[in-house]
């Protein structure tokens, strides 16, 4: 029987990389994995395009919301066993401390709020980055994680994340 994992993707507003991200491991790792999200400075709400890929991708929205990352460091959080930063702002941002001592890796994708542009330009941003981020779970699901050692996993997560 496979052990449980707890995921947690950060970004700097939790708005759409690490949202879409949360979504799309809750969907493809179940029952395996529970995955959160979170922001340094979260702007308190999912961006409506990140939303709508998701909703494209026939993944479930419910719940979905805009977070800080303090809510995984209080005692009462769920105990992490990986966390994934996906934006590079966040990657150099000093992180709470987590309990556990949870692997973590960067996944950096560029920034789909960001690009300015026409409707569709917009969407196709979306879209990139929710294709990267679901290519990279997928790996990341591949791992043999119960057989192989700490150290293993962190060079096969850095790996997925280039």
């Amino acid at each position: 029987m496979q052990q449980h994992y707890n995921v947690l993707f950060l970004c700097t507003g939790n708005s759409a990389r690490s949202i879409m991200a949360e979504a799309i491991m809750n969907y493809k790792g179940r029952p395996n994995f529970t995955a959160y999200s979170a922001g340094s400075h979260p702007a308190g709400a999912v961006r409506p395009e990140a939303i709508a890929e998701l909703e494209s991708a026939h993944l479930p929205t419910d719940g979905l919301r805009s977070k800080g990352w303090d809510e995984f460091a209080r005692p009462d959080a769920p105990k992490l066993d990986f966390v994934f930063t996906v934006c590079d702002n966040a990657a150099k941002e000093v992180c709470p401390f987590w309990p556990g001592q949870p692997l973590t890796a960067h996944w950096g994708v560029p920034d789909p709020a960001a690009v300015r542009g026409t409707a569709e330009e917009i969407k196709r941003a979306y879209r990139d980055a929710f294709v990267t981020l679901e290519r990279r779970i997928g790996l990341f699901l591949c791992l043999p994680l119960i057989t192989i050692d700490k150290l293993a996993i962190k060079q096969e997560i850095d790996k997925i994340g280039r």
